[in-house]
C-alpha cells in the first residue's frame, strides 16, 4: 500500500516555522530532557504525561482565573483519573479572546449566501444570547439543544451556553424525529433552538413540523427559538413550545456585556451521541477543560494552525467535527462554514470557497476526495490554491489511491493529515504531523500525549500486522461520564471490558514501520473468511476507484460452519450489474488484496444503509441477513433499505 518514498516530506523552512518545533524545544529546556525530534517528542509525551499537557496548556496560553493543584492524580486508574485538579476556566472565554476587528467566522451555503462576522462582533452576538439564555433561565449544568443547520447563529448559541455554563447539545436538521428524541430526550434541555426548513442539493425541507413532533416527547423544553433560514414567509410557529424568532429573542440582550462562569476544569460541556445502530444512543459528556486542552493540541500542534489561519471542515452539526472545528477560534484563526451540499450548485463549489476564502485548512470526509476524483476535479489546474497548507480527511479511512489522487490533481506542496479518533474522544487516537513525512495509505503518527498501541488477542502490543486500536494510559478528552449512567457501567462496557484498564477503542488497525497507522475499519465489522480477518476498507479502497459502482456495503455472512464475504453493490442510476462487472470486481480484488478479500457472492443492491453521519452500517445489514434485530433504525439515514436484505434470493441457501 505504502510506497518506498514518501509522497510529501515539509520543508526544513517549513519545519523551522511549525508550532510544534518551537513547542518541542520550549519543553526540552524547560524538563531538562532531550527531544531531539517528533519519535522523542512523542516518547515523553505518553511517557511524562503530566509534563506534557501542562506544556500545552502553558503554550497555548489557556485562560484561567485559578491554575491546577496538581496535573494528574489516580494515574492508575483508567477510568477514574483526574486533570487539572483545582483549575477553574470557561471554553468559551478562551475561544473569544480576541475582540478585534479579524474575521473570525466565515459562512457560506449552498444557497449563495455569504456572511462574516469579525471577533468583536461575535463577542457581542454571544453576550446578547448569553442574557437571552439567563432569561430564560439557563444556568450551570442546564441543558441547551439545538436542531440547526451550520449557520453563524449556531456556533453563537453554543458560545453563549457554554459562556454560563449550559451544557449544549447538536443534532443537525436532516435528522429525523426519532433519531433527535432518541438524542435530546435523554437529557431533557430547556431550550430548543431549531430552523424553519433547511436545503440539500437546491432542495428545500420543512423542519417545523418535525419539531412539532419532537417537542411531543421532551416536555422539559420551555422555549423554541426558530432561525429562519430557508422558510417562504414568515414561519408558522402553532404547536410549539414557547415559540419566538431568533432576531426578537436576541434583542432582549442588546447591550450586555460578555461574563464567563468559572468552572471546574471537568465542567460538562456538550454532549454527543454514538450512532445508535446497536440501540439507543449512548450520551456522552464531555468536559470543557478535557476539550479545550485536546483541540488546542490538535489544532496547534499536529495542524500547525496558526493567528488568521482559514481553518474549513465540512461537517454538519450533528457530527463531533463541528464540535473540533469551533475550538479553531482558540487558536485565533478564522473558522469558515459551510452549509448544503458540497456538489451543489456544482461539484466545484468548495474549491470556489477554498480560492476565494484562501483557506488554509481543507477538511472534509474521505468520501468526498473520492467523489470528486470521480468527478474528474482537478482543483490545482483550475484554482489558486496558494494558501493551502493542509488537507485533512476522516469519516471513514482515506484509500490510497486518493493519497494519489490530493497530491497530483489538489496540490503537491501540502500536508495531507488522514484522521481518526471519534465522536467517544471528541478528538483524534492518530492525525498528523506537519513537520513529518506523508506515506502513501497511512495517518501520520499517534497523537501526543495519547499512549495509542495496536494490540493482540492477548493484550501484547504488534506492529506490522492488524489488531485493535488501544489507549493504554488516560488522556484529558475522555468522556467524564454518560448521561443517565450513575454507576458508570455502560461507560466501562463500551470501552474497557475486552482489556481491562485500557481503553479499546473499536478500530482494526496497523502500526507501520513508519510509525504511522493504518485503519481497516471498525473491528466488530472484519470479516473472517477461514478465520484470516480482514478490514472492510481493504476492499472499499478498491471498489472506490472503479467507476461502474455507485456504492458498496461487504459484509460476512455465516455459511456452512464458516463466513462467506458478501459484497452488495449500488449501481449508477439505469445500470444494471451482470456478470462481467462481476468478474471484473472480483479480479480488482485478488489481484490487488488476495484470494481470501475476493466476494463469494456479488449482489446489486438499491441502496447502502449508512447512519446519519454517513457511515456504512455493515452491521445492520449484517444483523439482518442473520434474522437479527436492528435495535435502532432511527440511526440510520435510510432504514427503509433494509427490506431489501431481509430476503435475498442469492443468499438462500
Amino acid at each position: 500500500m505504502t510506497t518506498a518514498t514518501p509522497l510529501w516530506t515539509p520543508s526544513p523552512d517549513r519545519v523551522a516555522a511549525a508550532n510544534v518545533t518551537a513547542f518541542r524545544e520550549a519543553a526540552a529546556a524547560r524538563f531538562g530532557v532531550p527531544l531531539p525530534d517528533w519519535a522523542a517528542l512523542w516518547r515523553w509525551s505518553t511517557e511524562h504525561r503530566d509534563q506534557f499537557w501542562e506544556a500545552v496548556w502553558d503554550d497555548a496560553g489557556v485562560i484561567a482565573s485559578k491554575r491546577w493543584d496538581a496535573v494528574l492524580e489516580n494515574d492508575d486508574a483508567f477510568p477514574g483519573a483526574t486533570w487539572f485538579g483545582g483549575a477553574r476556566l470557561n471554553y468559551a472565554e478562551n475561544l473569544l479572546r480576541r475582540r478585534d476587528d479579524a474575521v473570525a467566522i466565515i459562512s457560506w451555503t449552498e444557497r449563495g449566501d455569504r456572511r462574516r462576522l469579525t471577533f468583536a462582533e461575535l463577542a457581542r452576538e454571544v453576550a446578547r444570547v448569553a442574557k437571552a439564555l439567563r432569561g430564560e433561565g439557563v444556568g450551570q449544568g442546564d441543558r441547551v439543544a439545538a436542531y440547526l443547520p451550520n449557520l453563524p447563529e449556531t456556533v453563537v448559541a453554543g458560545l453563549a451556553a457554554f459562556s454560563i455554563g449550559a451544557v449544549w447539545s447538536s443534532c443537525s436538521p436532516d435528522f429525523g424525529t426519532g433519531a433527535v428524541v432518541d438524542r435530546f430526550g435523554q437529557i431533557e434541555p430547556k431550550v430548543l433552538l431549531t430552523t424553519d426548513a433547511y436545503t440539500w442539493g437546491g432542495k428545500r425541507f420543512d423542519v417545523l413540523p418535525k419539531v412539532r413532533e419532537v417537542l411531543g416527547s421532551i416536555p422539559s423544553v420551555a422555549r423554541t427559538v426558530i432561525v429562519p433560514y430557508a422558510g417562504e414567509g414568515a414561519p408558522d410557529l402553532t404547536g410549539l413550545a414557547g415559540p419566538v424568532l431568533w432576531d426578537d429573542w436576541a434583542a432582549g440582550g442588546d447591550g450586555a456585556e460578555l461574563a464567563f462562569e468559572q468552572l471546574p476544569f471537568d465542567h460538562p460541556l456538550y454532549v454527543l451521541y454514538s450512532s445508535g445502530t446497536t440501540g439507543k444512543p449512548k450520551a456522552i459528556t464531555h468536559g470543557a477543560g478535557g476539550s479545550l486542552l485536546q483541540h488546542l493540541k490538535e489544532h496547534r500542534l499536529h495542524s500547525d494552525v496558526k493567528r488568521d489561519d482559514h481553518v474549513f471542515y465540512f461537517t454538519t452539526c450533528g457530527w463531533m467535527m463541528w464540535n473540533w472545528l469551533i475550538t479553531g477560534l482558540a487558536a485565533e484563526a478564522a473558522i469558515v462554514l459551510w452549509d448544503g451540499s458540497p456538489f451543489h450548485p456544482e461539484p466545484k463549489v468548495l474549491w470556489d470557497m477554498a480560492e476565494q476564502e484562501r483557506l488554509t485548512h481543507f477538511g472534509t470526509a474521505a468520501r468526498y476526495i473520492a467523489a470528486i476524483e470521480k468527478e474528474g476535479l482537478k482543483p490545482r489546474e483550475s484554482h489558486d490554491l496558494a494558501a493551502l497548507r493542509a488537507v485533512m480527511s476522516t469519516g471513514s479511512p482515506l484509500a490510497p489511491e486518493s493519497f494519489d489522487y490530493v497530491y497530483r490533481d489538489l496540490k503537491s506542496d501540502l500536508q495531507l493529515a488522514s484522521i481518526s479518533g471519534g465522536t467517544d474522544i471528541v478528538s483524534c487516537f492518530a492525525l498528523g504531523n506537519p513537520v513529518g513525512p506523508v506515506w502513501r495509505g497511512e495517518l501520520q503518527t499517534r497523537g501526543l500525549g495519547m499512549d495509542v498501541e495496536v494490540f493482540d488477542d492477548d493484550a501484547a502490543p504488534i506492529r506490522g500486522e492488524p489488531g485493535e486500536l488501544v489507549c493504554r494510559k488516560p488522556f484529558p478528552s475522555a468522556p467524564i461520564y454518560f448521561w443517565n449512567d450513575e454507576d458508570g457501567a455502560r461507560y466501562r462496557a463500551a470501552y474497557f471490558e475486552r482489556f481491562p484498564g485500557v481503553w479499546r477503542h473499536g478500530d482494526w488497525c496497523e502500526l507501520t514501520e513508519h510509525d504511522g497507522m493504518i485503519i481497516y475499519g471498525r473491528s466488530d465489522a472484519v470479516l473472517n473468511p477461514g478465520g484470516v480477518r480482514i478490514g472492510t476498507a481493504e476492499i472499499y479502497r478498491l471498489l472506490e476507484q472503479m467507476d461502474e459502482i455507485a456504492d458498496a456495503v461487504v459484509v460476512g455472512q455465516d455459511w456452512e460452519g464458516d463466513v462467506r464475504v458478501v459484497l452488495f453493490v449500488k449501481m449508477p442510476e439505469g445500470k444494471i450489474l451482470d456478470d462481467e462487472l462481476r468478474a471484473a470486481i472480483r479480479k480488482r480484488i485478488r489481484s490487488a488484496a488476495s484470494p481470501r478479500h475476493v466476494p463469494a457472492v456479488i449482489v446489486q443492491c438499491p441502496d447502502v444503509p449508512r447512519t446519519i453521519n454517513n457511515k456504512i452500517s455493515e452491521l445492520a445489514v449484517r444483523n439482518v441477513l442473520h434474522g437479527r434485530e436492528v435495535r435502532n433504525r432511527d440511526a440510520l439515514a435510510n432504514p427503509e433499505v433494509l427490506s431489501f436484505f431481509e430476503d435475498v434470493e442469492e443468499l438462500r441457501g
